[in-house]
């Protein structure tokens, strides 16, 4: 690329959301900008947006154009694919008109609701379903009680499954009344159904369950049967969390 060729740098950060062309160049100069590796320093620099690996703060900024990364809020009953041979209401039913084919990130259960993400970015969503890159998910769980105080040291320490032994990164009780129960369970496993059955396995078998966290990226107040792009942000730590 010539040195007229591309867009200046500091457009390009500003155009993917960064802040302000001056913002731009002040984080350009202070020298916590890459491309494609190198430290840039000058304001003259020129990119292609659609090429460029760049990094602020060691956080990627993705500025190609035909990219998507979308939050869904998945109800119960829908199943966690773009399309179903039975007629089935699925993920499809909330893209609306975005022209990008995208597919889902991992899944859910039909009868689970909460957070699933859609994107057309193949390697991000490779690398966050891979069990090498152990990226978290956060569940909330309405199950049988009471609780007992040692189950959370039961199942951080693991419990033997029909495939295998699982473990729980984190529990904690939310909320206990009589003979029922609101659970959060954080793991980084992705085995069908593994939170019901860690839970159930355990002795608490799960009423209803909704996935609150995926990542860095958090649930929130999406609305059940809603969609919302991801920030930059936000994508910026989805790629950090797979080393991209």
């Amino acid at each position: 690329m010539t040195e007229n060729e591309g867009v200046r740098l500091q457009k390009v950060l500003a155009e993917a959301g960064i802040g302000s062309r001056r913002h731009c160049e002040e984080l350009i100069a202070a020298g916590r900008v890459t491309v494609d590796g190198e430290t840039i320093g000058w304001f003259g620099t020129r990119v292609d947006p659609e090429k460029a690996v760049i990094h602020v703060d060691g956080k990627r900024v993705q500025t190609r154009s035909d990219m998507r990364y979308y939050a869904v809020n998945k109800p119960r009953g829908v199943v966690s694919t773009m399309s179903d041979p039975e007629g089935r209401r699925s993920l499809a039913d909330y893209v609306g008109d975005v022209p990008e084919r995208l597919f889902h990130v991992g899944r859910l259960d039909t009868e689970t609701e909460g957070l699933i993400l859609l994107t057309n970015d193949g390697e991000l969503s490779h690398r966050l379903t891979h069990p090498k890159y152990g990226v978290s998910k956060t569940y909330l769980a309405d199950v049988s009680g009471p609780i007992p105080r040692d189950l959370g040291r039961r199942l951080r320490a693991g419990v033997r499954l029909d495939d295998g032994w699982t473990k729980a990164d984190e529990f904690r009780v939310v909320q206990q009344l009589g003979k029922r129960a609101l659970v959060e369970v954080t793991l980084h496993e992705g085995r069908k159904h593994i939170v019901r059955r860690l839970l159930a396995e355990a002795g608490h078998p799960v009423r209803q369950l909704a996935r609150t966290e995926f990542g860095p990226i958090k649930l929130a107040q999406l609305r059940p049967g809603t969609i919302r792009a991801l920030t930059q942000r936000e994508i910026g730590e989805l790629y950090a969390a797979v080393g991209l």
